[in-house]
């Protein structure tokens, strides 16, 4: 079943048309949307834990035959669904400070912070894991932590991907920029396409449902 399949019956309705009626509803603001994927520039980088948000995003636009463009802070791609405007952002300003791109595109694009979708890698969380949040703390991750100071805020959704724990006393930078075993590599990919459903669900049935449909899925 289709992630649209699964929001129409979530909501039950029994035909797109309906949820067409919905969205015609919507005021202007609410059709725009803000997807940031959190992850290092580099070669060296693109395989490692702490680039999930990149590889997510990536996935996506690679499903959706959409590319990214470099622009001012960072990589952006643009995705249109059932009247939304979905921006896709890859910073470009290395992790510790993605806040200072994302603060320039919610600004420049008129975006709510309720309409920002933040993605990234979780030690606590198992491998795969996924937990959808309405805020929180930055739990020691150094971008969330500049977004937290630069938007002043903790109030902003953000969709944590599950990296585990698994490295020795003193190692945990070694882990986080380490690139995937080949057991995970092997399940990123049904990984991956659950985290483009999500991506979807954000911009069409909105946070709450969302958290629902996907937390702990």
């Amino acid at each position: 079943m289709s992630v649209l399949n699964t929001i129409l019956r979530f909501f039950g309705l029994s035909s797109k048309t309906k949820l067409e009626e919905i969205n015609s509803n919507d005021n202007q603001e609410m059709k725009k949307f803000l997807i940031v994927g959190l992850g290092n520039i580099g070669a060296e980088y693109v395989n490692t834990r702490h680039n999930i948000g990149f590889k997510v995003l990536d996935y996506f636009a690679n499903q959706e035959s959409i590319s990214f463009q470099t622009q001012k802070l960072g990589e952006v791609a643009e995705f249109k669904i059932k009247g939304r405007t979905v921006l896709l952002l890859k910073p470009n300003t290395y992790m510790n400070l993605s806040g200072k791109a994302v603060k320039y595109w919610l600004e420049k694009e008129n975006i709510e912070k309720d309409n920002m979708l933040v993605i990234t890698d979780d030690l606590n969380l198992s491998f795969g894991s996924i937990r959808i949040k309405t805020k929180g703390s930055d739990g020691g991750h150094n971008g969330l932590k500049n977004i937290q100071l630069l938007l002043n805020s903790t109030e902003y959704p953000r969709f944590r991907f599950g990296i585990s724990d698994a490295f020795k006393k003193g190692k945990q930078v070694d882990y986080v920029l380490g690139e995937w075993s080949l057991e995970e590599k092997e399940s990123l990919k049904e990984r991956l396409s659950v985290s483009s459903e999500i991506i979807i669900s954000f911009a069409l049935a909105g946070l709450n449902n969302t958290m629902n449909l996907f937390n702990g899925k």
